[in-house]
């Protein structure tokens, strides 16, 4: 839909601006034998494999995924099961989709400005573009090839041959980022007309069911705020005395040093049979105590 779309424009317009920071404040090739290989790809690779891990973990689908029960798939029948298999493979499919934006993004930018590409591999470049003395040992031309990202470090004499060798690895960089781009281009449009082909809807009825699901999933949370924030109005009252936000409050209720330690410290999601659980402290007490105890006229004087 329209609102994918958009998304997966702000992340990759936030990941463009976000590398081109990274790169500018952070990065500074070591143009050293050995260290260049390894700066180069943990720059290249690891900011993606971070957004990549990012963008799982901001999908709620994945987390729909997650928290799904297996008993689920135990009881259903083998054509049942073989449907929510490819359910489950056609989710895991559009979650990685989702995902994929930001660190496909990153690369693609990062082999187009060919900066890190440069110094991961400028000492591994082929003899013959080194223009100097055959006789120097293969160790000496990989150190000073290393030295070819940082112009200073160039002896004057090598300025041209350092010219051809940034120039062919730029080249070889970008070819990459474009290529990687197309890649990507032609198969989200081929998954997309694949999908479309498959599809037992028809184009207005697509267009309906998506609408409906957009619409569900916006009623739905408003309806869990209401919902939540009503039935926790219940337990504060019980606790407190009175309802959060009332203009006339005749009496508030003291809670006493047992019941403020009971709704005190840490707490996880507690089962209370096989349908429900205790949310919170609060929730427990609320349930299971009775709301006696010392109450206070607010309309008298204390």
């Amino acid at each position: 839909g329209k609102e994918v779309v958009i998304a997966n424009a702000i992340i990759a317009i936030l990941t463009i601006g976000g590398q081109q920071l990274f790169s500018f404040f952070t990065f500074s090739c070591p143009c050293h034998v050995g260290q260049n290989l390894i700066y180069g790809l943990a720059f290249l690779g690891v900011p993606a494999l971070i957004l990549l891990i990012v963008g799982y973990a901001l999908n709620n689908q994945t987390w729909r995924l997650v928290t799904g029960k297996r008993s689920h798939f135990e009881k259903a029948t083998s054509s049942n099961r073989l449907l929510k298999c490819k359910l489950v493979c056609f989710v895991l499919c559009s979650i990685t989709g989702r995902a994929l934006v930001a660190p496909v993004t990153w690369l693609a930018v990062t082999l187009i400005n060919g900066s890190y590409y440069v110094c991961a591999v400028s000492e591994y470049v082929p003899v013959y573009y080194y223009g100097a003395d055959p006789n120097v040992t293969a160790s000496e031309r990989s150190r000073i090839l290393a030295t070819f990202p940082c112009s200073q470090l160039v002896p004057p004499e090598l300025t041209r041959a350092r010219d051809e060798v940034i120039l062919l690895l730029r080249y070889q960089s970008q070819v990459a980022g474009w290529l990687l781009i197309a890649v990507v281009v032609i198969t989200v449009f081929l998954s997309y007309c694949l999908a479309s082909c498959f599809s037992p809807l028809s184009f207005l009825h697509f267009r309906y069911w998506s609408s409906y699901v957009h619409n569900e999933q916006e009623l739905f949370d408003e309806a869990t705020e209401q919902h939540s924030r009503l039935y926790a109005m219940q337990h504060v009252r019980k606790f407190f005395g009175f309802v959060p936000g009332s203009e006339n409050v005749k009496e508030i209720r003291i809670p006493s040093l047992r019941e403020w330690q009971a709704i005190s410290g840490l707490a996880f999601l507690k089962r209370v049979d096989e349908e429900h659980y205790d949310y919170s402290l609060l929730h427990d007490w609320a349930l299971k105590e009775r709301a006696n105890g010392k109450y206070l006229r607010t309309d008298e004087d204390p």
